[in-house]
């Protein structure tokens, strides 16, 4: 059973709450720049026909193409439904392909098409080119130290 200690005006917690409040919470703050990052990159990709959620799909088959679709997911960190969803709209686009595995048939992989690969030349830039206006006046040691603390983060939180 969860209990929950009210905070008063002198209460020692009172300092530790203000600084969990939105919107001066960590929490607060990477959502709305994960929302801001989102908004910016979706209006780079749309001229395009695509979605943000498409350049992480063809990030992962870039890795490594051929991938399961659970592999995907997986990295992803994505339920079935959303990703069979994009996954169809993908394929509507000619950007993957799925074939049945060879060894086993309940598994189907993602190949990517000529047209997948060839977004591996003009995708990247735009992302970096975000990334950039996103981290401008923050050092490369800086941005090092931040990626390795969400890294972390992330960590404790799966």
């Amino acid at each position: 059973m969860m209990v929950h200690t009210r905070i008063t005006e002198n209460s020692p917690a009172l300092e530790t709450w203000q600084e969990v409040r939105a919107p001066y919470g960590v929490g607060y703050k990477i959502k709305l720049l994960s929302q801001l990052l989102a908004r910016k990159f979706t209006e780079r990709l749309e001229p395009l026909g695509l979605t943000p959620f498409h350049w992480v799909v063809l990030c992962c088959l870039w890795e490594e193409d051929g991938l399961p679709t659970s592999s995907i997911g997986e990295k992803l960190q994505q339920v079935g439904g959303t990703l069979t969803g994009v996954l169809d709209r993908m394929e509507e686009r000619c950007l993957i392909r799925r074939e049945r595995d060879t060894r086993d048939r309940r598994i189907w992989r993602i190949w990517l098409t000529d047209a997948g690969k060839e977004l591996e030349v003009t995708l990247p830039p735009i992302a970096l080119d975000l990334r950039e206006e996103a981290m401008q006046g923050i050092s490369y040691a800086e941005r090092e130290h931040f990626c390795q603390i969400l890294n972390r983060a992330i960590a404790n939180m799966s």
